[in-house]
């Protein structure tokens, strides 16, 4: 039965609202939630839609577009030059390395040479999409395993560049002759003119996006009409992908290409602001889409095979992976979430296997075969991620256990001051602390961050600061202050509960993110407690009242005054925090307390002769403390 698109569109949006929620509510993220919608949703369960979803496949393809365009757009040329050694090192390994090895295999199972190599090629990338997304969500994008997975993932976008320059000249006789095929620019040239017309169109977008996209961009923001600046936006991008369809290129190509070139512009962040709506949407309905495309009916006619190519392959590649992580010096635990990641095939292998198929490279029958093992594949991908999260990292991060293959450092010096983690919060204090002549033995976890730290001169310990032998061994018993600042509040909680019980003449400073965790923190009996972002938000608050006319002494004032109550509060509602409708009341009443303080302290607007303390000023709070 036929459908109409609203009512495709209808079924695919009424998945997302019921799949994604339970998803995030299991922790299986939202990737996973999309796909599994999509098969619920395909023609291979309920079939609530048909063989349109392949048409559905090509509209939401352009979420891929649109996020490749978004990537392009923050990779400055400065900081794709300062990353080349990750890109051209990692990356091209990787392509050129899991390309030789599946082309390898593929002339030992009898394949001709160039569908080796055009299986190759294909089968060596992995999934821009699925990878970034799930990092994302799981907060991992920033860690080693992330960074490291996101130069092999450019590496790879670029590297289709010359892949679909070189497919031409794979093409067997009868080229495009399919009936699927879409006419291109390219039809009936001979393979080096194919080349050179991919090549061209390169070229085209990178002056275009030069000297001709960024004047039309001044004059759209000329009008001051946001609308219109949105147009401009969708409009830039699928100019650029029907330019990249006329040649026969990739879409999503073209559009990183295009944000690469525009990276510079002074409207990058107006473009990103108005494209990443529809990107959200768009990359939403394309998991989906892929979802909805196993072809169920396939994998269930030679169940074996199928599961056997995808296992194998996705086996090879994370072998391949792990080889080259220990080369790059990845730490075991960062080095198994980076080849577990990027171990699937990613969605340009919808692409060129599309094209294989169009220049006669591949035949029909294992174009089908090979595109249920690419969606497969991406399909396992969160799963894989989910069994890293909830198994191997816990069993990685425990100390003393036979996978932990690094330990502690011998600490060979003791000193007033000990910091339990050295992150972006514990690095500043010891570097106050360093310039004020206070020295401080440093304890931090990430072995990644203590190597790049001993690179730059500053010494730091490798070690569990939750581990009494470890703090015995940094002079716990001698010395007078540990800052607590570590990357959460687990192992906060534990280096806590490891000083109160072994060392409690120790004084604790300790780091805490969120609120819960500060009542966490106040029921162990710490008193001094620092949250990230108490202190940087009043003092932009009173940079703000100085801006608006307040003297800087009144601003200060303030400051003290609203920290002060906020924390006295705190202690109050850590002890009815359980009671949920006797703490919003009292929030409410504490909120109305401390607005009617600070109203009966607010002051007149300074006179430019005197922004600083004035004496009078200094008097009152010498008497009022």
């Amino acid at each position: 039965m036929e459908h109409s698109y609203f009512f495709i569109a209808m079924i695919y949006l009424a998945a997302a609202v019921i799949f994604i929620p339970v998803a995030k509510k299991l922790g299986l993220g939202s990737v996973l939630g999309y796909l599994l919608a999509g098969i619920v949703i395909g023609p291979s369960l309920f079939g609530f839609i048909g063989h349109e979803g392949q048409d559905i496949m090509h509209f939401a393809e352009f979420g891929v577009v649109m996020m490749l365009f978004l990537i392009g757009i923050e990779l400055e040329p400065a900081l794709l030059w300062n990353m080349r050694a990750p890109i051209l090192g990692l990356g091209g390994l990787q392509v050129l390395i899991t390309a030789a090895a599946i082309a390898g295999l593929a002339l030992l199972l009898g394949q001709p040479l160039n569908a080796s190599l055009a299986l190759g090629m294909t089968l060596s990338l992995s999934s821009t999409a699925i990878v970034l997304q799930s990092l994302k969500e799981k907060g991992q994008l920033s860690s080693t395993a992330g960074q490291s997975a996101f130069s092999v993932l450019l590496f790879q976008d670029i590297a289709v560049i010359p892949m679909l320059a070189i497919f031409p000249l794979l093409a067997g006789p009868n080229a495009n002759s399919t009936s699927d095929h879409t006419p291109t620019l390219r039809d009936n040239l001979p393979p080096w003119m194919q080349t050179l017309v991919v090549l061209g169109a390169v070229i085209v977008i990178i002056i275009a996006g030069q000297y001709l996209v960024r004047p039309l961009l001044r004059m759209v923001a000329k009008t001051r009409v946001r609308e219109l600046f949105t147009a401009f936006a969708l409009l830039l991008v699928v100019a650029i992908s029907v330019l990249m369809s006329l040649v026969g290129l990739s879409p999503a190509l073209g559009a990183f290409l295009g944000g690469v070139v525009l990276a510079n512009s002074e409207y990058k962040h107006e473009l990103e602001s108005d494209i990443e709506p529809f990107k959200g949407l768009l990359l939403g309905l394309f998991f989906m889409a892929v979802g909805a495309s196993i072809d169920f009916k396939l994998v269930l006619s030679m169940p074996w095979v199928i599961l056997g190519l995808v296992v194998s392959l996705m086996v090879l590649k994370a072998i391949i992976l792990l080889v080259l992580g220990r080369v790059f010096r990845i730490s075991i635990e960062q080095n198994l979430l980076f080849s577990m990641a990027l171990s699937q095939v990613g969605e340009f292998a919808f692409v060129l296997l599309a094209f294989t198929q169009q220049n006669n490279i591949l035949p029909t029958r294992m174009v089908s075969i090979m595109t249920a093992v690419v969606a497969l594949s991406m399909a396992l991908t969160p799963l894989l991620l989910l069994i890293y999260e909830r198994i191997i990292q816990p069993r990685l991060s425990q100390p003393n256990t036979e996978t932990n293959t690094r330990e502690a450092d011998e600490i060979q010096e003791k000193h007033p001051v000990i910091i339990a983690g050295f992150g972006r919060f514990g690095n500043i204090v010891g570097r106050f602390l360093r310039v004020n002549g206070i020295k401080a033995t440093i304890l931090d976890l990430d072995s990644d961050r203590v190597d790049a730290l001993h690179n730059l001169g500053v010494k730091v310990y490798y070690g569990d600061a939750s581990r009494r032998d470890l703090l015995e061994a940094a002079g716990a018993a001698d010395a007078k202050i540990i800052i607590v600042a570590m990357d959460t509040v687990e192992q906060t909680l534990d280096v806590v509960k490891i000083v109160r019980k072994h060392f409690p003449h120790l004084q604790m400073l300790v780091k805490a993110e969120h609120i819960p965790d500060t009542y966490e923190l106040m029921d162990l009996g710490v008193l001094h407690i620092y949250r990230e972002t108490l202190d940087t938000s009043l003092r932009m608050g009173a940079d703000a009242l100085q801006m608006l006319g307040i003297r800087a002494y009144h601003a200060h004032r303030n400051i003290s005054t609203f920290r002060k109550q906020d924390e006295k509060a705190l202690k109050g509602l850590s002890a009815i925090r359980n009671d949920k409708k006797l703490y919003i009341n009292t929030v409410k009443e504490r909120i109305e307390e401390i607005e009617k303080l600070m109203a009966n302290e607010r002051v007149t607007k300074w006179n430019p002769s005197a922004q600083g303390w004035d004496e009078q000023s200094l008097i009152d709070e010498a008497n009022q403390d």
